[in-house]
């Protein structure tokens, strides 16, 4: 019997207590999905879900009696988390599809396991763990987290016809669990139905591809995206642009234990053009940060092979360091690529140097303010903004070496009025 009744994360007296709650007079509970897919695969467990047979209004009104908070978070369909001790627990009622349009699911509430576990979408993501600890597999999903091997549950085409974001989810979890070739029927019916992405919400359709470009290594689920034509979907800009330099970053990131960065993943893969990536932050709704992490990293000037700190640091001045940074880190991994490349390798080292330059730069403050312009006599309008762009000009030239004295000084001698 393969159990996970030994795992910290099942003992723990959070768990414990909603599980006999739930358990208790004619209720069944079960651990659904991730924590039972992780712990029998040897990865971290991170938030525990539950599957009941209990209806949602049952489950509150359990919750209530008990004095654990209950939040309905998805309660039309089924979903309500219980927060005991500060640990939210998804709990949810058995469900079976009634209708399905590839957006959205009308559903019905159960009591039925295996009606639950055929109406998910994975095999790996359909496993339970009884009260006991003893895993329980209704859709030969083991043999699966044996192989890691990402498998739809039953027909491949009818689980994506109802819901088309199965596709990337697909693609998802082969980046993050898949090993060898993804499973021959997933790929068909990912190929032959890629163009119903394009009516899914862009905040599903870049919220599941950040998380596939989040996992350790997205490469090969990548490489099978581009083959089926999924990656064209959703990231037209990477068509011409390719996928090629995954495999370098993912190295560099390892050899120097940057953190994985799905940004820095998603401008490998396309071009540093800052109107086309303005179009594809608007068209997946990417967040105002991350919009602007790209077009920083697209104005951003690329790394010459010879440059002094000095003008380096007036690069990182007038156009940020961020952008900056994420230009070197890409530019470290493409020439790390090329050890027989004596030239490559000189220039990775010196990405590496202006890297760390990078990483621990802090912006000065120019000295002066308007405020200081319009004391030496400037007239307030335009030429006061002329003059201390003049000065900030002067003050960067110097490698920021010109103290407030110093361009006071200019700016008195020049009579308000620096020379233009």
């Amino acid at each position: 019997m393969i159990s996970v009744a030994g795992e910290v994360w099942f003992n723990d007296p959070a768990l414990r207590k909603i599980m006999a709650l739930l358990n208790a007079d004619g209720g069944e509970a079960r651990i659904a999905g991730g924590a039972v897919r992780n712990t029998l695969m040897g990865l971290p467990v991170g938030d525990i879900d539950i599957a009941t047979t209990l209806v949602p209004s049952e489950v509150v009104a359990r919750a209530g009696a008990a004095g654990i908070k209950a939040v309905p978070t998805g309660i039309e369909h089924g979903t309500v988390t219980l927060v005991t001790a500060g640990v939210p627990f998804e709990v949810t009622t058995l469900r079976r599809d009634v209708a399905t349009d590839g957006r959205r699911a009308d559903v019905a509430f159960g009591t039925d396991w295996r009606a639950d576990a055929e109406r998910r979408d994975l095999t790996i993501n359909a496993l339970y763990a009884a009260t006991d600890g003893r895993v329980i597999d209704l859709v030969n999903g083991l043999p699966d987290i044996e192989t890691r091997t990402v498998r739809f549950i039953g027909d491949a085409a009818q689980r994506i016809a109802e819901d088309h974001l199965r596709i990337l989810r697909f693609f998802r979890f082969f980046a993050h669990y898949g090993t060898g070739r993804p499973d021959a029927d997933g790929l068909r019916a990912c190929a032959r139905a890629k163009e119903t992405l394009g009516r899914l919400s862009a905040e599903r359709v870049w919220a599941e591809t950040r998380k596939l470009l989040s996992a350790a290594d997205p490469g090969r689920a990548l490489l099978w995206m581009r083959q089926t034509g999924v990656l064209g979907e959703i990231l037209p800009e990477s068509e011409r642009w390719g996928i090629d330099a995954i495999p370098a970053l993912v190295d560099a990131e390892r050899a120097f234990g940057w953190p994985v960065d799905p940004l820095a993943r998603l401008a490998a893969i396309v071009p540093p053009d800052g109107e086309r990536l303005k179009g594809l932050a608007a068209r997946l709704r990417l967040s105002k940060a991350e919009a602007a992490v790209l077009d920083r990293w697209s104005a951003a000037p690329a790394i010459p092979e010879k440059i002094a700190d000095t003008a380096f640091d007036r690069l990182l001045y007038r156009h940020g360091s961020d952008g900056i940074a994420l230009r070197l880190r890409l530019a470290l991994a493409t020439a790390r690529a090329k050890p027989g490349d004596a030239a490559a390798m000189a220039f990775a080292a010196l990405c590496q140097r202006l890297l760390k330059r990078a990483d621990g730069w802090r912006k000065p403050a120019f000295p002066l303010s308007g405020t200081d312009v319009l004391a030496a006599g400037v007239p307030a309008g335009a030429k006061v903004g002329e003059t201390l762009a003049t000065l900030e000009a002067e003050w960067v030239a110097s490698n920021f070496r010109l103290d407030r004295a110093d361009l006071l000084a200019r700016l008195e001698a020049a009579g308000g009025t620096p020379e233009q």
